[in-house]
């Protein structure tokens, strides 16, 4: 931190000289390099004197201010220096008189622009409402930060059943022997949270709003350190894991449909045979039916469960099954060699003819000894 307030305060030397040489351009983002990094009085003061009544005044040299077509504050120039500091980002009339009212609230309620009866959903819609407008990297505006910062603070203790009680009997007065928990903590009135705005914004939106610079809330300061996006710092710790709560909500109705068809699964009982051999079922022992002498596999418990009238149902089953197969087979057999065949003839191909030729078609094989059984039947 002490790096970044070096960084800070030699950009505000060079905004100065800026300012002073009437380089507006160069003066505006070096200011607000410099709030980025280690926000002070001094940068906020400079940013405030060059943005106030669309006219900059610094050191006594005016500056004119130009607007977009949205009417979105920009300063003069094509937002490039040669320093490559970062570009000024622009911010409204109304984001401005926004955090100025922020600014003037005396009390949590009406931060939040609620009643002092206001229940747990009108103060989430209050405070959803706000921290998309004020969110730092949102709302460019000098003092959005600290607007943000409190209007965090507001909803974090009001929806505290405990310390809204205690807020509203003391009147935000600070209560004695307060500690400097984590959070952020509110000078106005003495009031600290027990989690940051940054935490709570996270929690409600999952962190939509991703920077390339990080913050973060410590007792009422607003801290910023560059850093590459893939880096994870201790501070946003507590965001991720909201985010990665919020994505497990996501998540939990497939998780439920992928647990029902397991469970489907398992509910459904394992035939008794096999006409094939499954070691993984324990279907290895060979019998074969009395009607059509069709080979089966069953376990070595099946003799004592199934006699007599269950075993023949169990073998018309399995015939019914074996039937069934060999007949799609064969189906296939005498489609590929049909294909085979008109291939051949329309290619004047020998070899896919000779290829037909030596199909054996067993499955159709079969098929004609079934049928003769079933007929001498």
């Amino acid at each position: 931190m002490e790096g970044n307030r070096d960084e800070a305060e030699k950009c505000i030397r060079i905004a100065t000289k800026a300012a002073e040489a009437g380089d507006k351009d160069k003066a505006l983002k070096f200011l607000n390099k410099a709030e980025k990094l280690y926000p002070t009085e001094k940068a906020k003061a400079l940013l405030e004197a060059l943005t106030r009544n669309g006219s900059s005044t610094a050191n006594g040299t005016s500056f004119p201010r130009s607007t977009d077509e949205s009417g979105r504050s920009r300063p003069e120039g094509n937002g490039q220096d040669p320093g490559n500091a970062e570009p000024a980002k622009g911010f409204t009339k109304e984001q401005v008189e926004g955090v100025q009212r922020v600014k003037k609230c005396k009390d949590y309620y009406e931060v939040l622009g609620v009643s002092k009866e206001a229940n747990e959903e009108e103060l989430k819609k209050a405070y959803r409402k706000l921290a998309l407008k004020f969110h730092p990297d949102k709302n460019h505006a000098p003092g959005a930060t600290e607007a943000f910062k409190k209007i965090g603070n507001a909803y974090a203790v009001l929806s505290n059943a405990e310390k809204r009680k205690q807020y509203d009997l003391t009147g935000g007065e600070p209560p004695a022997n307060t500690g400097h928990a984590r959070g952020g903590f509110d000078f106005h009135t003495g009031f600290e949270a027990d989690i940051t705005p940054e935490d709570l914004f996270n929690m409600f939106f999952g962190g939509g709003f991703a920077s390339s610079s990080s913050h973060s809330f410590t007792n009422g300061r607003a801290r910023y350190s560059q850093q590459n996006p893939t880096q994870t710092r201790p501070e946003q710790g507590q965001g991720r894991r909201d985010g990665g709560f919020s994505m497990f909500i996501q998540l939990m109705p497939i998780a439920v449909l992928i647990l029902v068809s397991i469970l489907s699964q398992l509910m459904v009982s394992t035939p008794p045979y096999s006409l094939y051999s499954r070691p993984s079922t324990g279907q290895t022992v060979k019998r074969q039916t009395e009607n059509l002498r069709v080979d089966y596999y069953v376990s070595r418990e099946f003799k004592l469960e199934y006699k007599g009238s269950a075993l023949q149902k169990i073998e018309k089953n399995v015939e019914e099954d074996y039937v069934s197969s060999v007949r799609n087979n064969c189906w296939k057999e005498r489609q590929t060699k049909t294909d085979l065949l008109y291939a051949a003839k329309v290619y004047r191909d020998e070899r896919l003819r000779r290829k037909a030729e030596l199909m054996t078609m067993d499955n159709c094989k079969e098929l004609d000894r079934l049928n003769m059984l079933y007929r001498g039947g």
